[in-house]
């Protein structure tokens, strides 16, 4: 979790606490006063900054948020949403195609893929909720993001994709190092996740296999093959195919690989 998520949680908090004792009004004044305080304060010292400076500046997550925050980013919405795609363009290249940016219109990100999700159909969830995060991310104004090209998931898959986008949301996985021809068992807000390297490229499951149910942290993997110690194989590059029995398949968690480290989109009911 982001400091300025934190941090925006705990201005919620003590709302909360202000409206239950009945001075919402003075509460919301507060905020307003010290939003707009901080925010003028900061207008001041970006206008002082010359432009390579602010480049410098935003690489900084918490730095670039309160930026944005205030209206104050450099950079147009254009040029950040495309920043944000170059992200994850090298994991999206793997479970679908390219991905085009076709513009922003009355608000909404409009962006089409560039081939299809292929494998199990819970790639969909995957490369959706990638794309959305980055851009909704990049461009806070953006109140919709369309994605033409994904094929609708089955009705099973529709319920996951829910309590993905209604749950935890993104979280930071501990740092694992380079990539390894192993994969690594970490935790990600309590959930028990499983994260494979394969040609430089992330890949997140939750870490339980789908033929026997066990962790597969002691599993074999050997390119895009990862091999569960019941001897079950599953496609890594495929969503988590399940390459001796078409019905099952690892589940997937959408992954991003960026400045603020390794995250991924944990669902709410685990």
């Amino acid at each position: 979790m982001s400091e300025t998520k934190q941090a925006g949680d705990r201005i919620e908090e003590i709302l909360g606490s202000l409206r239950a004792r009945g001075d919402e009004a003075a509460a919301e004044e507060l905020v307003g006063v010290l939003v707009g305080l901080y925010g003028d304060g900061l207008s001041r010292i970006v206008s002082s900054l010359g432009p390579d400076t602010l480049l410098r500046l935003i690489e900084d997550p918490l730095v670039e948020s309160l930026l944005l925050l205030h209206d104050l980013h450099p950079l147009d919405v254009d040029t950040r949403i495309q920043r944000a795609l170059d992200r994850v363009r090298p994991y999206l290249g793997s479970h679908a195609g390219g991905v085009e940016y076709l513009g922003v219109n009355d608000g909404v990100a409009q962006l089409r893929l560039e081939g299809s999700c292929h494998g199990c159909p819970s790639s969909t969830v995957t490369v959706r909720l990638a794309i959305t995060g980055a851009v909704r991310e990049a461009a806070p104004e953006v109140t919709e993001v369309t994605v033409e090209g994904v094929t609708e998931p089955s009705p099973p898959l529709l319920q996951i994709s829910r309590r993905i986008e209604e749950g935890g949301g993104w979280v930071t996985l501990p740092e694992m190092g380079p990539p390894s021809s192993r994969p690594v068992a970490a935790s990600a807000a309590g959930l028990p996740v499983l994260v494979c390297a394969v040609r430089g490229t992330l890949y997140a499951y939750r870490d339980s296999c789908a033929a026997c149910g066990s962790s597969m942290a002691d599993g074999h993997l050997e390119r895009e093959v990862l091999t569960c110690r019941c001897g079950s194989r599953f496609d890594v590059r495929a969503a988590g195919r399940d390459l001796d029995d078409a019905a099952r398949h690892l589940e997937p968690l959408p992954l991003l690989a960026d400045s603020q480290g390794v995250r991924v989109s944990v669902p709410a009911v685990v």
